[in-house]
């Protein structure tokens, strides 16, 4: 039987973005010296949704570009003189679409809709549609991903960021990609153009833009000129790369313009304070560089620029604004689609770790990643209509319902990424649960109750048994993260506390199965020495039958050491678990999106014993925190993005650029 009910999930930053497409004028007339300081925007999408990813299709300032507007991201397209986006038919059941451009009345995008088939492995792949009958072919060779595509000036070749046919690797910070190279009326005949590099962009047929990571650390653009007749050649011998931008910036996601001599990127330089991402014209000749962006916005993060056939128009996307036409609200919960023949209805909530009442009329989450002023514990209506503030300016983090007394919810108050000797404490918050049905209450009165005692470190992740009688959760006060189990009313006040794991190693993110028989969890046990590779496990609360779920692989094989499974969650009949896992690959390159702690970061489910796996969604962000609850015909009202009534919080634009790249501190594990 296949799985049912509803999904509840976080996706780190997205809900935030509010990103919209804008243009500058770079005519003559507007871009010598004298005038530039009065050089303005204009915006091209419509304040809907999120719009990003853009390319001109003409000198009028048409354009292709990525919507999420019907519930995933799909591409559009946008005339002057019809401001009203109207969708592309490429592939009716995919739920991802990218870097979307026209050629000679022929679309050319990545996609996900068809997976790869193999743990690991991308499901990127570079497509076009032929815009006079609609008909969509693959040019991405079976079991290759590709992303990024680039088409020439003519329209005679498409260059791709390839992976290859290898497995990945894990990494993200810089895909290992190189610059593949093939025509468009053979995507067959692939030419490796060299070795290492992303985001290509071409300057008519045979110059080629790209950027990757320099020897001195800094993300650079490099250039490589292909010899005349290379489409020929059996095997290609390039001239070597040449770096074009200099060194102490970042320098990436190029565009050339149409007569080689400008290139166009998004950078980032070392400032004292307030560093955002910008968008900067480079003179190729004289190795000078025109500031665009920061001249009209200092304050916002500016991604993915692009040039106009003729070079007259440069385009980007960025945060819209506050004040800006179109959405100023992000919905408490908004609707996802689902993957086509999915029985499950998906929501995404603005916040982390979700978790819905017993009843399914609420959900209750926390705001841990932005402003600490808004960290807490929250709970919403199933519909969306109502949000109430519990815990205020407290950081808290995975937050449960009890599942019997209602009006009782459990989380843990302390800073998420503390060390196993840092105090957090699991505690219970208890209310009336009549003052939820009040939608003119704005307080709700708690009681909060500590159950851990002082000095036992790191407790989180609180799980609640059947019964509502036991806890058990993840506690590092024996020096390493293991699991226990002690009284849900009382804690461990009482003295009725036992540790159910032992080992040094990490156990964390419990889960107690609704039959009461299991409690699945994610471990490193299985490789303790690499902290960052998880894999599931279940043991009966009596701490017998101990065993490895495996669903990326047999035992034994590689696949299977190479797991990150997170914040697992059971269906309400205990025959499926729910997870976030690293499974599926990178979906596009990281580097043109704001930060995104885990962009591997994708749901899946799978039977309890590792069987009958499916993923649930298909992008490019990190999908994290997740809920399952047994409803599927939760009140969640009219979520539509476009609906003025939906109820939220304002849109801010509080999203960050990545860490990695920022502060150089890797991949930040919620263990």
């Amino acid at each position: 039987m296949d799985p049912t009910g509803t999904i509840i999930f976080s996706t780190v930053g997205r809900p935030h973005y509010g990103f919209d497409l804008f243009s500058v004028d770079l005519t003559a007339a507007s871009f010598n010296s004298e005038s530039k300081n009065q050089r303005t925007e204009r915006r091209l999408s419509d304040g809907i949704s999120i719009n990003s990813n853009g390319q001109f299709t003409d000198e009028d300032q048409s354009i292709v570009f990525v919507s999420e507007r019907s519930g995933s991201a799909r591409i559009y397209t946008q005339s002057p003189r019809d401001l009203t986006p109207h969708q592309i038919p490429t592939v009716a059941n995919a739920l991802f679409h990218d870097r979307p451009t026209v050629k000679n009345n022929r679309l050319y995008f990545t996609s996900l809709h068809e997976p790869s088939g193999e743990m690991y492995k991308s499901s990127s792949a570079v497509y076009c549609t032929n815009l006079d009958d609609w008909k969509t072919v693959r040019l991405t060779p079976r079991g290759a991903a590709d992303y990024s595509p680039a088409v020439s000036k003519s329209g005679k070749f498409v260059a791709v960021a390839s992976y290859g046919f290898k497995s990945w690797e894990t990494e993200f910070n810089e895909l290992h990609t190189d610059i593949v190279v093939f025509p468009a009326s053979d995507p067959t005949k692939r030419i490796e153009i060299c070795a290492g590099g992303g985001w290509p962009a071409w300057s008519g047929d045979s110059t080629i833009y790209f950027h990757r990571v320099a020897d001195d650390g800094w993300w650079s653009v490099f250039r490589v000129d292909l010899p005349e007749n290379f489409e020929s050649y059996e095997k290609l011998v390039a001239a070597a790369p040449r770096r074009i931008t200099p060194t102490e910036l970042h320098a990436f996601t190029p565009a050339a313009s149409h007569d080689g001599k400008l290139i166009v990127v998004a950078t980032r330089r070392k400032r004292e304070k307030d560093d955002f991402r910008h968008i900067e014209i480079f003179d190729v000749e004289r190795k000078t560089f025109h500031q665009v962006t920061e001249r009209l916005n200092p304050k916002f993060h500016h991604y993915n620029p692009f040039f106009s056939p003729e070079s007259g128009f440069l385009g980007y996307h960025r945060y819209r604004g506050e004040s800006s036409p179109g959405e100023s609200i992000i919905p408490h919960l908004e609707r996802v689609n689902p993957p086509t023949g999915c029985t499950l209805q998906m929501l995404r909530v603005n916040g982390e770790f979700p978790s819905v009442s017993i009843d399914g009329k609420f959900i209750a989450f926390n705001f841990i990643v932005y402003n600490p002023e808004v960290q807490g514990l929250y709970v919403i209506k199933s519909d969306g209509s109502k949000r109430w503030n519990l815990i205020k300016r407290q950081s808290a983090f995975h937050s449960v319902w009890d599942p019997v007394e209602k009006g009782v919810i459990y989380t843990a108050i302390g800073p998420i990424f503390a060390p196993n000797s840092g105090t957090i404490h699991i505690v219970r918050v208890s209310f009336d649960p009549s003052h939820l049905n009040d939608v003119d209450r704005e307080e709700i009165p708690t009681d909060i109750k500590i159950l851990t005692k002082e000095n036992t470190g790191n407790n989180g992740f609180p799980s609640i048994s059947p019964d509502g009688k036991h806890m058990v959760f993840r506690s590092g006060r024996n020096g390493n993260r293991n699991l226990y189990i002690m009284d849900a009313v009382d804690g461990e006040h009482n003295g009725d506390i036992r540790q159910l794991t032992d080992g040094p190693w990490i156990d964390t993110m419990p889960c107690w199965s609704p039959d009461g028989e299991f409690i699945a969890f994610s471990s490193t046990r299985h490789n303790p020495d690499k902290s960052e590779f998880h894999s599931l496990y279940l043991i009966r609360p009596d701490g017998t039958d101990l065993r490895r779920i495996y669903v990326a692989g047999r035992e034994g094989s590689k696949e299977t050491d190479r797991e990150r499974i997170n914040h697992v969650w059971f269906s309400q009949d205990s025959k499926w678990l729910l997870f976030t896992a690293n499974m599926g690959g990178v979906s596009a390159e990281p580097i043109s999106l704001p930060n995104q702690y885990q962009p591997f970061g994708e749901l899946f489910v799978c039977r309890v014993d590792g069987s009958g796996l499916q993923r649930l969604t298909w992008n490019a962000y990190e999908n994290g925190t997740c809920a399952w609850n047994w409803r599927d015909d939760l009140d969640v009202g009219s979520m539509s993005m476009v609906d003025d009534h939906v109820a939220g919080e304002p849109l801010m634009g509080q999203f960050f650029e990545p860490l990695w790249l920022t502060c150089d501190i890797g991949v930040v594990p919620i263990n």
